[in-house]
């Protein structure tokens, strides 16, 4: 039922929080990263940067429990409800990556939950 043709290969899935809606990021599955989501419960993606299967919050800690799944009209794009834990979904150390607020006045939203050099120390 999902078309995964369109983009070659991969669908854009937008990630909320299943308690307040909060929209916590963007990102893309391939068929293997959608089927492990639903075998797990665990959110998995496909990183286009790293051409790889990755399990939201694998090196951080902050996972997503997979609550609710939606697909659009055209079946290309998910809607993933989920249960982010750690408080943290963005890379960043943030929610929310859709934390730069630019309109009405451009500001940083919310505050940091991490240190991602202490998280992600390479």
């Amino acid at each position: 039922m999902i078309d995964f043709e369109k983009l070659n290969g991969i669908i854009p899935v937008i990630t909320q929080d299943y308690e307040t809606e909060e929209v916590l990021m963007l990102a893309y599955m391939n068929k293997e990263a959608f089927e492990m989501t639903m075998k797990t419960g665990k959110v998995h993606y496909w990183s286009r940067s790293r051409q790889k299967l990755w399990l939201k919050g694998e090196t951080s800690g902050n996972i997503q429990m997979l609550k609710k799944a939606f697909l659009d009209c055209d079946n290309d794009t998910l809607l993933v409800k989920v249960e982010q834990i750690g408080g943290a979904a963005c890379h960043t150390g943030y929610k929310s990556c859709f934390h730069k607020q630019l309109f009405p006045e451009e500001c940083i939203i919310g505050s940091q939950i991490f240190d991602p050099k202490e998280v992600y120390k390479k």
